[in-house]
């Protein structure tokens, strides 16, 4: 079963930032290459590339995924090592998670994980994404 990363998105407000930074990545590589790069290297990587996705926590919940698609460990130009975690382009709208603060990244198992809305970009039930949190928090989506 696959493992997948949880990780903080820092500097986004919602997915659509998330969308944004995506594209430019992608435009400053030739639109080859997304990664996003940590200090540790996972130790479960044969887990977490048997269809494993980094989810992002977006202002407080848990709002998208990206498709793991390889863990490459360097070391940066002062000598430290880290590790490049290369990310599938398309971004994937979760169900809304709340997860407090942490530092770093974590595990998190397949079976904690919550379950795909849509693809970003392709048109969802028509809500608006306010009512849509609202109905998913009362149990009713």
């Amino acid at each position: 079963m696959a493992l997948n990363l949880l990780k903080l998105c820092v500097g986004a407000d919602s997915p659509d930032d998330l969308a944004a930074f995506i594209a430019n990545r992608l435009a400053m590589s030739g639109g080859t290459h997304h990664w996003h790069v940590t200090r540790m290297v996972p130790k479960r990587t044969d887990e977490l590339l048997d269809g494993g996705s980094l989810y992002w926590v977006i202002r407080g919940s848990v709002q998208a995924r990206q498709a793991i698609t390889g863990i490459e460990p360097f070391t940066d130009d002062a000598g430290i090592g880290r590790c490049r975690i290369m990310l599938d382009p398309t971004l994937v709208l979760t169900r809304h998670q709340p997860k407090r603060p942490f530092q770093g990244w974590r595990y998190l198992r397949a079976e904690d994980a919550p379950s795909d809305v849509m693809i970003h970009g392709e048109a969802g039930d028509g809500l608006p994404p306010e009512l849509s949190i609202a109905l998913q928090e009362l149990g009713v989506l």
